[in-house]
C-alpha cells in the first residue's frame, strides 16, 4: 500500500500586495489550507505549486479545485495502486465540469523536468508521444493540479508496457436504466462463474459500470480482448433485447455498448477512486458483488463519503492486481 506523501515544514514568503493570491504564511502541510488560494507544499521532495485553489469545480455543488486536491491527498494509499508506473492520458477541465476540456497525452516540454515520462508510438496515427508517468505520490498531485478531475492510467505499466494488469468488459449505456445495466453485470458474473473465473467490478462514476478480470500481466492485449469479445458475444447471447456489439451510438437504439475494445495499448478509462468530472462529484467506485443490485446507482458514491466507505471497507479491488487467471486455460473452456 503507497505511504503517506512526505511533506516538509517550509516556510514560504507572504506575497506582494500586487500578488492577489493569497498564500498562508507557513505552508508545507496537506491538506490544504481553507482560506488559500495558492500554496506550496514539498511532496516526495517536489514544490508543488497548487494554484487556483478557490475555483469551483462544481460550482452547483460548491465543490472547489482545493477539495479535489484534498480528496486526491486522502485517497492516496488507495489510488495510487493502480496509478504507479502508468503513462497517463490527461483529461483536463482547467475551469471545472462547466467549462472546456481537452486531452493531453503527448507531455513532450509541457511538464516538469522532474516528471518521469515514457514514449510510445500509437497505433492510431503512428505518432511517438511522451506521455507522462505517474511514478509517486507528488506526480498524482501534479497531475490533479493540472486541472484533470479524473485519473486514467494505461492497462499495462512501464515495465510491461504490452501486456496488461487486467482485462476489461466496459457497460457503456445509452439511456439506459442503471437497473438494466445491474443485469448485465450480473450476466457477465454468471458467465464467468460458470468457467471459475473471479472478477471485480466498479461503478463508472458516469452512467456505466466496469469489470476487471486480473491477468498479471501476462498476456497480450490482443489475447485480452479476444477473451473479452468471447465474453460480451455470449453476453448479448443472454440478453439481446438491451445490449449491443454495435460501437457507433447512432446504431445501438438505446442499448448498453458491451465494450472489449477497451483492452487494447493506450486505451483508458477512470481509476478506482477517481473522481469524475460528472454532477455531484461521483468516484469510480469498486463494489462488492452482493451490492450489484435493483436500486444500485453510481449518484450514490462521491467524494463526500468515499473516504468513510475506504475507512469501513478497506480497497476490495486489490485482488485484480494479484495472480492472473489462466487465459489459455479459460479460453479452451468456453470453446
Amino acid at each position: 500500500m503507497a505511504t503517506k506523501a512526505k511533506i516538509s515544514n517550509k516556510i514560504v514568503k507572504s506575497p506582494s500586495k500586487k500578488n492577489e493570491a493569497k498564500k498562508t504564511e507557513a505552508t508545507g502541510k496537506m491538506p490544504l489550507a481553507p482560506d488559500a488560494k495558492e500554496e506550496v507544499v514539498n511532496i516526495s521532495g517536489h514544490d508543488l505549486k497548487f494554484t487556483n485553489l478557490q475555483k469551483l469545480y462544481w460550482p452547483k455543488e460548491k465543490i472547489s479545485k482545493r477539495d479535489m486536491l484534498n480528496y486526491y491527498y486522502e485517497v492516496m494509499p488507495f489510488i495510487f495502486l493502480y496509478m504507479r508506473d502508468r503513462p497517463q492520458s490527461l483529461n483536463r477541465h482547467p475551469n471545472g465540469i462547466t467549462g472546456p476540456n481537452f486531452y493531453q497525452k503527448n507531455v513532450e516540454g509541457k511538464v516538469a523536468d522532474w516528471i518521469k515520462t515514457y514514449p510510445y508510438v500509437s497505433e492510431s496515427d503512428g505518432e511517438k508521444k511522451q506521455f507522462l508517468v505517474c511514478t509517486d505520490e507528488a506526480t498524482l498531485l501534479y497531475i490533479a493540479n493540472l486541472g484533470c478531475i479524473e485519473m486514467n492510467p494505461w492497462h499495462s505499466r512501464i515495465q510491461s508496457p504490452d501486456k496488461p494488469d487486467w482485462c476489461i468488459i466496459d457497460l457503456d449505456p445509452d439511456g439506459n436504466s442503471y437497473d438494466q445495466v445491474v443485469e448485465v453485470a450480473l450476466t457477465v458474473k454468471k458467465i464467468l462463474d460458470s468457467i471459475k473465473v473471479k472478477a471485480y467490478c466498479k461503478t463508472s462514476g458516469a452512467t456505466g459500470m466496469h469489470i476487471y478480470i486480473p491477468l498479471g500481466a501476462t498476456y497480450s492485449y490482443d489475447q485480452s480482448r479476444m477473451f473479452a469479445e468471447i465474453i460480451v458475444h455470449l453476453v448479448h447471447e443472454q440478453v439481446p433485447s438491451f445490449t449491443s456489439l454495435e460501437r457507433n451510438p447512432a446504431k445501438r437504439k438505446k442499448k448498453i455498448y458491451l465494450d472489449y475494445l477497451q483492452n487494447r495499448s493506450i486505451q483508458t478509462i477512470a481509476a478506482p477512486y477517481s473522481l469524475r468530472p460528472k454532477p455531484g462529484a461521483t468516484v469510480s467506485t469498486p463494489l462488492h458483488w452482493e451490492e450489484v443490485k435493483k436500486g444500485l446507482t453510481p449518484a450514490q458514491f462521491t467524494i463526500k463519503n468515499t473516504m468513510a466507505r475506504l475507512k469501513k471497507e478497506s480497497d476490495i479491488f486489490k485482488p485484480v492486481l494479484g495472480k492472473g487467471i489462466d487465459l489459455v486455460q479459460k479460453l479452451k473452456s468456453l470453446s
